[in-house]
């Protein structure tokens, strides 16, 4: 598979985080932009910020004739990126309130919950590559948005830190290194020309658990406590399957969903295995297993309900279960489960062949790990 470039992706965004120094976005977007071997143009930006951030950055950064992102586009060609007030997200607490800075335990809980809301909705669009920047803000803004990318981030996704020359850096009238010479004055008078500052960006490597989280985590509103507490549980329990009294599934703590048929021919399969503690022998499409068609029908009855109407099914296994019904099963069932429940959390519950040649399917789960098997009747 050929690895695609961050130009390849038709939304590009830069989320970067910052308190009361909006220069990050511009510094940031130049060492991306102009400052780079590999340029990642944006297509939006998106700054999370408190009520005292926005107002900042709305005056320094968006003000139609002096503001310094706009300033930084003229400058250098920059085009076609979206920033404007919409895309100042401001963090707010349990009550909805804007908070003007993040001071208690209950506001560094709003900045991470917001950090991880709008991580968890840009990484869930396949056609966007993101670029975050924890440069800015208070040092615990930093570590939550590198900790949701590192959830939630992509093959695609990069984490960044901006570097900024001595003197320049935090300095109030320094938002990147100008085409043109400009001088500014640090706090003992020493003159700067802004057109000689560095600003570098550093690439930080990160680890990324996506695949080896459950979807409903990828998908849902948990907020970050809940969702990192989720994730550490999740990789730690040991499997367990439970067939509740409606034939649902829960691996460990995670609801399975699967569609009635693919239901019926896991609950199956399970019995099978576990119960008889071997795998089943593959049948062959020439001579298709009565015995094993009558057992999944009678376990998709229960699944179904007795009332339901199953003739399609049974239709299709009037002269028994066969190689190619099997094996359609066994692969759709499969990419379920790893969606659901991520590729290693899946490992457990998955269906596995046998080594090849053995024609084997079985679900490598003890009987002690499986609870409520005694519900499957296989007739």
């Amino acid at each position: 598979m050929t690895h695609r470039l961050a130009s390849d992706y038709s939304r590009r965004i830069l989320v970067a985080v910052c308190g009361l120094s909006p220069q990050i976005v511009t510094e940031t977007l130049y060492g991306l932009t102009v400052n780079s071997a590999n340029p990642f143009m944006p297509t939006d930006i998106c700054l999370i910020t408190t009520r005292e951030g926005r107002h900042r950055a709305r005056l320094s950064l968006l003000h139609q004739q002096d503001g310094y992102f706009h300033r930084l586009c003229r400058d250098y060609g920059l085009k076609n990126i979206r920033f404007n007030e919409e895309s100042i997200h401001i963090i707010r607490n349990c009550h909805g309130d804007e908070l003007s800075d993040i001071r208690s335990e209950s506001d560094n809980e709003a900045a991470a919950d917001t950090i991880i809301r709008l991580i968890r909705h840009y990484t869930n669009d396949d056609d966007a590559a993101i670029h975050a920047s924890i440069a800015g803000g208070r040092k615990t803004m930093g570590y939550y948005l590198g900790y949701a990318m590192s959830i939630f981030g992509r093959d695609q996704d990069c984490l960044s830190h901006v570097l900024v020359a001595e003197h320049y850096e935090n300095h109030p009238d320094f938002f990147y290194p100008t085409r043109e010479s400009r001088v500014i004055h640090t706090r003992e008078n020493r003159p700067l020309d802004t057109r000689d500052a560095d600003v570098i960006l550093a690439d930080i490597p990160f680890l990324r658990m996506r695949e080896d989280i459950p979807q409903s985590l990828l998908i849902g509103e948990t907020g970050f406590s809940e969702t990192v507490k989720r994730t550490t549980l999740f990789q730690k329990e040991q499997p367990r399957l439970t067939i509740t009294p409606e034939f649902q599934l829960l691996a460990g703590s995670e609801m399975l969903n699967l569609q009635p048929s693919n239901l019926a021919f896991y609950l199956w399969l399970l019995s099978r295995s576990v119960q008889d503690e071997s795998p089943i022998t593959r049948p062959h499409d020439i001579d298709p297993n009565r015995e094993y068609s009558q057992q999944f029908l009678n376990i998709y009855r229960q699944v179904r309900g007795v009332m339901a109407s199953i003739d399609r099914t049974e239709n299709a296994l009037l002269h028994g279960m066969g190689e190619g019904f099997c094996s359609e099963w066994v692969t759709r069932i499969n990419k379920e489960i790893d969606s659901q429940l991520g590729k290693r959390g899946a490992l457990p519950y998955r269906i596995h062949s046998g080594p090849r040649g053995t024609r084997q399917y079985s679900i490598e789960l003890s009987s002690a790990a499986v609870v409520g098997l005694e519900r499957l009747d296989l007739g």
